[in-house]
């Protein structure tokens, strides 16, 4: 069997899917917290969401990131749906212009395929992007690692060989670009095995406790998140691009 070879999360940990509530509850009483200890930083940051998902998703992580110095922009491009590589020339223009206007090299923050897109964007021009950061994002396996394959596929029009066959092809190109890949291993939507990237050569994983819907209200994430941005990006008086 290849490694490749990636089963859907068990049935168990689609159940916990239902604990989303119970770590937003938590991620808002210790936002105060998270926002006098965590490190500032100064940078142009845009946040992409995961499948058949908008901003609206994103919406609490982009706030908590502004607040902490980071000039955040939203994808603008509604539900992420529908072939992912259609969207690749569309966000590079928009980044291109973007760093035009900064000065700077953008980071990416990926909530699951908006992840994925991410690591895509980076492998396709590694000179425009600073650091790239996903949230529970499959990069292995394919759609066969994930709960939802059969609806990807169908919004899509891909089969899963087709979707494979086109990762693949990509793959032959490193991404150069720092990752940093945040999962957990009791996703419900992506298995964790499709999260762990031994390929290209600047990946850093962090493990966290959460449901794949929490990802982007986990106190965890925001903390890693945030330290992983300000490395990036440190604040002025920290360091230079």
């Amino acid at each position: 069997m290849s490694k490749d070879d990636i089963a859907p999360p068990p049935r168990w940990h689609t159940l916990l899917e239902g604990r989303v509530g119970a770590e937003a509850s938590y991620l808002m009483l210790q936002l105060p917290m998270l926002r006098l200890t965590l490190p500032t930083g100064h940078g142009p940051v845009m946040v992409l969401p995961g499948f058949m998902a908008d901003d609206t998703s994103t919406w609490l992580l982009r706030r908590f990131l502004s607040s902490l110095g980071y000039s955040v922009m939203p994808w603008k491009m509604g539900q992420n749906r529908g072939p992912m590589m259609a969207y690749l020339p569309p966000l590079i223009e928009r980044l291109e212009n973007w760093r035009e206007e900064t000065g700077q090299r953008p980071s990416l923050v990926g909530w699951s395929r908006g992840g994925t897109l991410s690591r895509e964007i980076a492998r396709e021009r590694p000179e425009l992007i600073k650091s790239v950061t996903t949230l529970g994002s499959p990069v292995r396996g394919g759609v066969r690692g994930t709960s939802i394959g059969r609806m990807v596929t169908a919004q899509t029009g891909l089969t899963p060989q087709q979707i494979n066959a086109i990762l693949r092809e990509r793959q032959r190109i490193p991404i150069t670009t720092p990752i940093t890949a945040i999962y957990s291993k009791t996703d419900g939507v992506v298995s964790w095995q499709a999260c762990v990237d031994d390929i290209n050569p600047d990946v850093t994983h962090h493990v966290v406790d959460s449901s794949h819907m929490g990802l982007g209200v986990n106190v965890a994430v925001y903390r890693l998140v945030a330290k992983n941005l300000a490395r990036h990006h440190p604040a002025a008086g920290a360091g230079t691009e």
